[in-house]
């Protein structure tokens, strides 16, 4: 199908007045009918916006908070989130310029064969592909840990069966009825974080019903920093610490996905800059802001911080919570905290089984996860994925809350090196640029805090995955499965880029030959201009989104 011929006439359904997503513009814009095999544009502004912010909120600040402040105490988990944001922040705006100026299927692994190499594109696809898959059964085993909050009668495997049906239902129906179910999930999460922050600092402050003010007592006793496996000085404060960011990684882990939903998102050069810029807002409100009252609400000797016990299934804010004595609402929000774990384990399988596709496209892997139904479904990877979900019965034998800490291991290491991955391919992307003197303040996003941020990127992401199994190095701390979890997927990465290096022969791409023209036609055609607020409400609506 040529690029110029065979358009389609969109809806002209009526615009309700807050649903801004179908806006004039976008009903009357002529937009490229796909072809066979591809992808469809069918996820709106708001569905981006909310995406966006999904990616941001997960059990890794609900629930995975728990180990992070009993292993590094109140200003350690507060200090290793604050460092792990920096990380993502500056991924992010390294990933924004590259995908908001292609925002192609497959997102930053169709761009890695582009401005790297093929090999770069083959270890990153297989990477990512690999991170998403491990984590679909971590959130699976969240589910099941918070599930046994009130009950541990019913075996986990119950829970792990009707989560994972009910994810696999939302991705079968395609992008856009997953891009409406993580609107709902994200926007129950975003009231939730929200209304906790509000709730701890009202407790912090004695407004409970115990009307117990605590302040800043749990920084006093047991001490802001937990002395790491009782090591002493400094030494040990530091170890909680960093003990901190590789649990923290996992939260973060996730922020991305907003580049593999550029490839199916409407009007992509104006909806993918706007939920980039408003990543770091999102980073301090929720994820700083949150650890913060965590730090000040629960003390990090809390015996049910340990996911590893039985009966060890509350967030950190249900502890909170139910320390004040507020009957009811604990089983509330840890029910609002379940859908975190169904909204984070739906984007899993969505980003697995879109990397799966753009692997398959660039020729990394075989053809037939390339086929799509005629509602742009890509349903042989989607299926492919599903299988991986499975891993998660593991809880049955070996505990939910132990299983959950295997897969965010895994999870946290493998997406550190795809952020590795991300930030080089904007450094060369960069070096390209320059090559071939593109200004860059022409793009849809930019930031003058480039190549350092890219750079910053490339260098922090390597430390905090070298280190990040070496509490098993300490006398009497060998631990086989923390060794493997942490270790595996940083191992595997440079084995897959050399091994296809070797066999393909590749060469990096020069900067001046880098190609920043393809697929530009398709792009600039699904853009346009949208009309501005027609009332205060439908303005507020923008703004928010």
């Amino acid at each position: 199908m040529s690029k110029e011929s065979d358009f389609k006439r969109g809806s002209n359904e009526k615009v309700d007045v807050l649903d801004t997503s179908i806006s004039d513009a976008e009903a009357h814009h002529e937009l490229p009918e796909p072809g066979a095999g591809t992808l469809h544009r069918t996820m709106k502004n708001r569905h981006i916006a909310m995406i966006s912010i999904g990616g941001v909120i997960g059990t890794g600040l609900f629930l995975g908070t728990a180990g992070s402040l009993a292993a590094g105490g109140p200003v350690g988990l507060l200090l290793g989130y604050a460092v792990v944001g920096t990380i993502c922040f500056a991924v992010m705006i390294s990933l924004g310029e590259m995908i908001s100026y292609l925002p192609v299927p497959g997102g930053h692994i169709t761009l890695a064969e582009r401005f790297v190499d093929q090999s770069w594109s083959f270890t990153l696809g297989w990477n990512y592909w690999y991170n998403w898959t491990i984590i679909l059964p971590a959130e699976l085993s969240a589910g099941a840990v918070l599930m046994s909050f009130w009950t541990d009668k019913v075996n986990d495997a119950a829970w792990i069966t009707i989560f994972l049906v009910v994810v696999i239902i939302i991705n079968m129906f395609g992008a856009r009825a997953y891009g409406e179910a993580e609107f709902i999930f994200a926007s129950i999460k975003v009231i939730t974080i929200t209304g906790l922050i509000i709730l701890g600092i009202v407790l912090d402050l004695g407004g409970g019903p115990n009307h117990d003010r605590l302040g800043f007592r749990y920084w006093k006793h047991p001490g802001p920093f937990n002395q790491f496996n009782n090591i002493g000085g400094s030494k040990g404060r530091f170890l909680g610490f960093w003990a901190v960011l590789t649990q923290a990684a996992f939260s973060f882990i996730g922020t991305e996905i907003v580049a593999i939903a550029g490839g199916e998102a409407k009007n992509p050069r104006r909806n993918i800059p706007k939920a980039i810029k408003r990543v770091y807002v999102r980073i301090l409100l929720f994820y700083i802001g949150g650890v913060t009252i965590i730090g000040l609400l629960v003390p990090y000797t809390h015996p049910d911080l340990n996911l590893k016990t039985s009966n060890a299934a509350k967030s950190p804010f249900v502890i909170a919570i139910k320390t004040a004595g507020i009957k009811g609402l604990p089983s509330v929000i840890n029910a609002a905290l379940l859908t975190s774990a169904w909204s984070a384990a739906s984007s899993d399988l969505y980003s697995s089984s879109r990397a799966l596709y753009g692997l398959a496209l660039n020729g990394n892997a075989p053809k037939i996860f390339t086929r799509t139904n005629r509602w742009g479904l890509p349903w042989v990877a989607v299926a492919t994925n599903c299988a991986f979900g499975l891993l998660a019965y593991m809880a049955v034998s070996s505990g939910a809350g132990r299983v959950f800490n295997w897969f965010a291991n895994m999870t946290s290491v493998a997406g550190l090196m795809s952020w590795f991955g991300i930030s080089v391919t904007y450094v060369r992307f960069y070096a390209g640029m320059k090559a071939q003197g593109i200004d860059r303040r022409t793009l849809p996003f930019y930031t003058r805090l480039q190549p350092f941020a890219g750079w910053y990127g490339v260098f922090s992401t390597i430390i905090v995955c070298f280190f990040s199994g070496w509490s098993v190095f300490l006398k009497g701390s060998w631990a086989t499965d923390t060794f493997v979890t942490n270790y595996l997927p940083l191992a595997l990465f440079p084995i897959l880029y050399v091994g296809c290096r070797v066999w393909r022969r590749t060469r990096w791409v020069n900067a001046a030959d880098m190609d920043f023209k393809s697929g530009l036609a398709e792009i600039e055609a699904a853009s346009y201009d949208e009309p501005p607020p027609r009332n205060k409400l439908e303005a507020f609506w923008n703004w928010l989104m």
